[in-house]
């Protein structure tokens, strides 16, 4: 049975743009630094300190990322993977409802509807779940 799974290509993406924070926020804080070095108090510490909320928040989002990325029990809305390669996460939860369906349904369906999912047969013009036209 194929799985829909969260894509690992957002996740490289998403992980890369973290490390974008990361190297943001390190020129933020020196520079910063540099410009503040004078100011009184809240301002000399406030200002800096937003460089290191970035490199904080990229480093932990870099590593959340790289590791959906890399590993099998992801969360993911675009890979389609067969059950055999990967279990999906979402059948530790979900899956005595999704195995309800007897294999004689799915053999008999031709394809799902677009609008709600649910399985049709060949002469169906409209769908018995939802009544939208096919």
């Amino acid at each position: 049975m194929k799985s829909i799974k969260p894509g690992r290509g957002p996740s490289a993406m998403s992980a890369a743009g973290s490390v974008a924070a990361i190297v943001f926020g390190i020129f933020w804080t020196f520079i910063a630094f540099s410009i503040t070095r004078e100011a009184p108090f809240p301002i000399g510490f406030l200002f800096p300190a937003f460089g290191i909320l970035f490199v904080g928040m990229g480093i932990f989002q870099a590593i959340y990322h790289l590791k959906n990325a890399t590993s099998k029990q992801r969360m993911s809305l675009y890979d389609i993977t067969d059950s055999r390669e990967e279990a999906d996460p979402l059948n530790l939860r979900f899956g005595e409802a999704a195995a309800a369906r007897t294999e004689e349904e799915r053999q008999g369906a031709k394809a799902f509807c677009p609008y709600c999912g649910e399985a049709l047969k060949e002469d169906y013009q409209y769908c018995p779940a939802c009544g939208k036209k096919l």
